[in-house]
């Protein structure tokens, strides 16, 4: 590995800088974390913050490899910082979003609180959490999307939210194979086109919320069943050559 000295000072700053690209999700999920606390009324401009963390994660990644981050500051691990907002902004706000939301019979927004909090830290704390080839093994930690489509997309019911909530802290554990859409090469483009693509309609579906939009909700819907088809092939019948 070669030392920091062989770098310039513009490599040094770029890799500073995605370190510091990567940080300021933290201040997305405080701010998600102030909306929800004043209520109901404000659990859009929690989710656009969300939302907002969701594309910093997308992309820092990215900018890290692009910039040799790991070469150019190798005694500093940025990914430390990315486990520590992602587990805030994939879980423990949505969490919250779930106890403050009503999304579940009443009584039972502990239970829900606990059963997501504590597959959750389970799912972070298992080895091969991605595989080799870049797929998340089990059902990730993406609560942030879950209450999306609950609260803003579809209107299930509380019960079923509930029992929804419940299958999928079981498919954390379960061994699919997901998507990862900033990382997997099979299928990348049409991946992670349809996935940026599905951040401006979720943005305008939150804009127009309580509002809905036909069009808007059957494209989020496409998505998650576009995700959920191919966990099905890549777990079942997708053999790599």
């Amino acid at each position: 590995m070669a030392a920091t000295s062989n770098f310039t000072f513009t490599e040094k700053a770029l890799a500073w800088g995605v370190h510091t690209f990567t940080a300021t999700g933290v201040m997305a999920a405080f701010m998600s974390i102030l909306a929800i606390g004043q209520g109901v009324e404000h659990l859009k401009e929690a989710m656009v913050w969300l939302l907002i963390a969701f594309v910093i994660d997308g992309v820092d990644g990215s900018l890290a490899r692009r910039w040799r981050v790991k070469e150019v500051i190798p005694w500093f691990n940025g990914q430390n910082i990315d486990y520590v907002i992602d587990f805030a902004t994939y879980a423990i706000i949505p969490a919250y979003f779930v106890y403050v939301a009503g999304m579940v019979p009443p009584g039972w927004e502990l239970f829900s609180v606990a059963a997501i909090l504590y597959t959750s830290a389970f799912y972070y704390g298992k080895l091969g959490m991605v595989s080799d080839d870049m797929h998340f093994i089990g059902f990730p930690v993406l609560w942030n999307f879950v209450v999306f489509y609950l609260y803003f997309v579809w209107d299930l019911g509380a019960i079923y939210n509930l029992l929804l909530i419940i299958f999928l802290c079981i498919l954390h554990f379960a061994p699919i194979k997901f998507l990862y859409p900033s990382r997997t090469e099979e299928q990348f483009g049409l991946t992670i086109t349809i996935t940026s693509i599905s951040i401006i309609a979720d943005l305008v579906l939150l804009y127009i919320f309580p509002e809905t939009n036909l069009i808007l909700s059957v494209f989020a819907s496409f998505v998650a069943l576009y995700f959920g088809i191919m966990t099905v092939y890549k777990t079942y019948f997708y053999h790599k050559k």
